[in-house]
């Protein structure tokens, strides 16, 4: 199993990567659901750790849906992504009609060229998600999906995140868990669901405060679940 947690400061990057995660979602605004980080951030996180950094490429948190302002300055960022040397970017787009918008999408791939791609939780607002589930098939670029199951917390959701699992067995797409999980509930979230791949982000932090610190312990008592679970 892979640990990936949700960080926003290059010290925090230092305690994810020491206390053993296994990738970093590096973000700002992670009240607003994690923004675009700054350049220098960015750049100073992936020169600090290592362990693969996949950023959020997200300009603000009003909707899933782009401008073409918005694009203009998203291409900016992934390009700078790609020149500093992260390992990928965390990116979502949707239509009006809350489908995927794969006009939008193909072009944010080719912007993305080898960097590795997670669909996030915009998914979660999709109208049918299981047939998203399949639109996402059609691009192997495309590696990991970030989904809750539609519901704001993914304990909740255990049934349709084991269908997506089910849905994507044996092909690139990865669904990776996200949004509620806590060190006592994971071992019974992952043995019913058969995730491989699981996000923490208040989960892993001091007090359970989105505001406060990455922590250490909560890391170390995580990876300490996954590996005697054994997947």
């Amino acid at each position: 199993m892979k640990l990936e947690v949700i960080v926003t400061r290059v010290d925090e990057a230092l305690i994810a990567d020491q206390s053993g995660a296994d990738r970093i979602e590096l973000v700002s605004g992670i009240l607003e659901g994690g923004l675009t980080p700054s350049c220098a951030m960015i750049e100073e996180v992936v020169n600090a750790v290592g362990i693969p950094v996949n950023v959020m490429v997200r300009p603000h948190s009003q909707s899933f849906r782009y401008s073409a302002g918005d694009r203009k300055v998203m291409a900016k960022d992934i390009e700078h992504i790609r020149k500093v040397g992260a390992n990928g970017i965390v990116i979502g787009v949707l239509s009006g009609e809350s489908t995927i918008d794969e006009y939008a999408l193909q072009w944010y791939l080719d912007c993305a060229e080898h960097l590795e791609v997670t669909f996030h939780r915009a998914f979660d607002e999709l109208a049918n998600q299981e047939a998203s589930v399949n639109t996402l098939l059609k691009y192997p670029q495309i590696t990991r999906l970030l989904t809750s199951g539609g519901k704001s917390n993914v304990n909740d959701a255990a049934d349709r995140v084991k269908k997506f699992v089910e849905l994507t067995k044996g092909t690139h797409l990865t669904v990776m868990a996200g949004s509620g999980l806590r060190v006592e509930t994971l071992r019974a979230f992952v043995e019913k669901t058969g995730v491989k791949e699981v996000h923490f982000g208040t989960g892993a932090r001091i007090d359970l405060d989105p505001l406060k610190n990455v922590d250490a312990g909560r890391i170390i008592n995580i990876k300490k679940v996954m590996l005697d679970i054994g997947m």
